[in-house]
């Protein structure tokens, strides 16, 4: 029986995929083998022995201390995509409610006061205010070409609008998808000097914090109109307000937000409804809670932030070893040795890496003995060793 806490409310859609005759799930349960979480603040969190899983029902993992959790062994999962679509209508509805005005529009008619007849004059004299444009021929930026950002990217070509895409990391299955008429730019500065729109689509890394800044704005197109939907802190505030006050910036439209952000009137913050529908929330919990289904049954790894992915058929009435270990040389030779000592046979083997970790997967022919699992959980390296039947 694996025993699974959840650290937030988790869509039953998606614990359902957690069979209740092999696990106990539950908001309070004592030494866990996996955890689930969303939103919950795991870096001053008490780890217990028993963990060997974190499962996060969304894309983010900035909650959860991912390079303790590597050093433990324990591989955190996410659900990237899962949500992308909710993502994007939203980032769609940003742009739309600004090049319309349409949130100023409403603020003005629901204070309109007098008769019907006085409130018509009212429209017909107050409208002006909120003329706002279309949108092809506009260009839109967006930066991280990942799940949400390609969808963006091509509805955003369907629409009429000039796409411009910069992600230096984007795969080949990524590019695959995205429409042949989004341009490339070289760099950052490159396509924000280009756009009348940009989108941000990134993790928060030090290398995408701030990454809208006082500088930056300079180089920036007059009018342009930002949206962050993706991590507070990838964007400066700060710097944005100075720029929608002086008139370089036209909107800021974020999903973070602030007691700086509230009071100006250029500025449409949403409560962090990036991926608040029911159906990603559906989507995301379906998903982590298979990968960590099958990582706790079978030692495979999908959708792994801090371990590559690595997945061999399972033989039924075999047993499987899984180590998860660093990533340097000569730490296979003692793991197959110990396995030789034991005079245990190995029926399949596959070794994968992801930057300083690496895993492998062993299928051998008989359960190895208490005192093998120990000694090889004594090779310098290693970090996890877990025997499956």
């Amino acid at each position: 029986m694996f025993k699974v806490l959840t650290l937030n409310n988790i869509s039953v859609t998606g614990l359902e995929r957690l069979p209740r005759e092999n696990y106990e799930v539950a908001s309070e349960v004592q030494h866990p083998d996996a955890v689930l979480v969303r939103s919950f603040k795991m870096h001053d969190w008490d780890v217990p022995d028993t963990l060997q899983a974190i499962g996060r029902a969304g894309a983010g993992v900035n909650n959860i201390p991912v390079d303790d959790m590597t050093i433990k062994g324990i591989p955190v999962f996410n659900a990237p995509g899962a949500n992308s679509n909710a993502v994007q209508e939203l980032v769609l509805t940003g742009i739309l409610l600004s090049a319309r005005n349409i949130c100023q529009a409403w603020d003005f008619s629901r204070g309109l006061e007098g008769t019907d007849a006085k409130i018509t004059k009212q429209v017909e004299a107050g409208k002006i205010d909120f003329v706002g444009f279309e949108l092809p021929g506009k260009a839109i930026g967006v930066v991280g070409l990942g799940a949400v950002g390609i969808k963006i990217a091509n509805t955003a070509v369907s629409l009429g609008m000039r796409v411009i895409g910069f992600d230096p990391k984007i795969t080949v299955q990524a590019a695959w998808q995205l429409s042949h008429q989004v341009e490339q730019a070289g760099s950052i500065d490159d396509l924000l000097s280009q756009c009348d729109f940009v989108t941000f689509h990134v993790p928060l890394i030090d290398a995408t914090r701030n990454m809208i800044n006082a500088e930056r704005l300079k180089s920036m197109h007059d009018d342009v109109t930002i949206l962050n939907f993706s991590r507070a802190g990838i964007v400066n505030d700060e710097a944005v307000i100075r720029a929608l006050n002086s008139g370089k910036v036209r909107a800021y439209i974020c999903d973070f937000p602030s007691n700086l952000l509230k009071k100006s009137p250029k500025v449409i913050t949403l409560p962090h409804l990036g991926a608040s529908t029911t159906e990603a929330e559906d989507n995301c919990a379906i998903m982590v809670a298979e990968q960590v289904k099958d990582y706790l049954e079978n030692g495979n790894i999908s959708n792994a932030v801090n371990f590559p992915t690595i997945k061999m058929a399972k033989i039924p009435g075999q047993h499987r070893l899984t180590i998860a270990h660093k990533n340097m040389p000569n730490i296979i030779g003692p793991i197959t040795n110990a396995i030789a000592k034991a005079e245990i046979n190995i029926i399949d083997m596959l070794n994968k890496s992801l930057n300083e970790a690496a895993y492998t997967l062993i299928d051998i022919e008989a359960k190895l003995p208490q005192l093998i699992i120990d000694e090889i959980t004594a090779i310098d390296g290693v970090l996890n060793v877990r025997c499956l039947k």
